[in-house]
């Protein structure tokens, strides 16, 4: 399936044009680091990298990642993906970003070994899921504090991928967690075109995940009163 991965949730903007059904098939990939500004450079990379591929003539699918993430960055890569999919007519589907982080992890593991991410969501939380080393979800995406994420990474050896591992690692107790060696800050998005190719579009709307409230509040003091 010829996919178009976009990802704007966390410190990257990246797109990708990938033929997951083919490993040996060219893909065009762009992934550019960047903690502001995911709206201005994000529809010019699109441009871009589908420019690179062809066009959209070829694309069967828009993936996207939905969250956990920034607020801003998450509203810019899906509103792209969902105007991309009704303007093409295209099936548009949405991608955990804790997932797409612990893919290629799970990919280059033992099969056996549990693998979480963890993204740092400040004040000494992260948004947390933990897999089995098969891929199988052991909990659900959460926010949680880092010792909590810690436990519930397991007592045995397991690997974490993510902005938020090195706190997670340094709030266990048993020292049995390690940082992954196939680790990203930003999910990778030839990964997420292969998640976004095996989701059934039915199960996986492209709705943002965003597990906690905003931190940034609209003023209510000087407010006008409506009549």
């Amino acid at each position: 399936m010829r996919v178009l991965a976009i990802d704007t949730a966390l410190g990257a903007c990246s797109v990708a044009v990938v033929e997951t059904d083919d490993d040996g098939a060219a893909a065009h990939v762009c992934s550019i680091a960047m903690e502001r500004g995911h709206a201005e450079a994000l529809m010019p990379e699109v441009a871009r990298i589908l420019g690179l591929a062809g066009g959209l003539a070829g694309i069967e699918r828009v993936a996207v990642t939905v969250g956990p993430g920034s607020f801003t960055g998450l509203r810019v890569g899906l509103a792209c993906a969902r105007a991309i999919g009704l303007g093409a007519g295209l099936p548009v589907v949405g991608v955990s970003t804790l997932s797409a982080l612990a893919a290629p992890v799970l990919d280059a593991a033992d099969g056996l070994t549990p693998v979480a991410a963890a993204i740092d969501a400040r004040h000494g939380r992260v948004f947390f899921q933990a897999f089995s080393g098969d891929g199988r979800p052991l909990v659900s995406a959460r926010l949680v504090d880092v010792r909590d994420a810690a436990r519930a990474a397991g007592d045995g050896p397991a690997l974490i991928v993510g902005s938020g591992s090195d706190i997670v690692i340094a709030a266990a107790e048993n020292g049995a967690i390690r940082k992954a060696d196939v680790w990203r800050l930003a999910p990778d998005p030839i990964w997420l075109a292969r998640l976004g190719a095996a989701c059934d579009p039915a199960d996986s709307p492209p709705r943002p995940l965003y597990l906690k409230a905003a931190d940034a509040h609209p003023q209510a003091g000087g407010r006008i009163a409506r009549r």
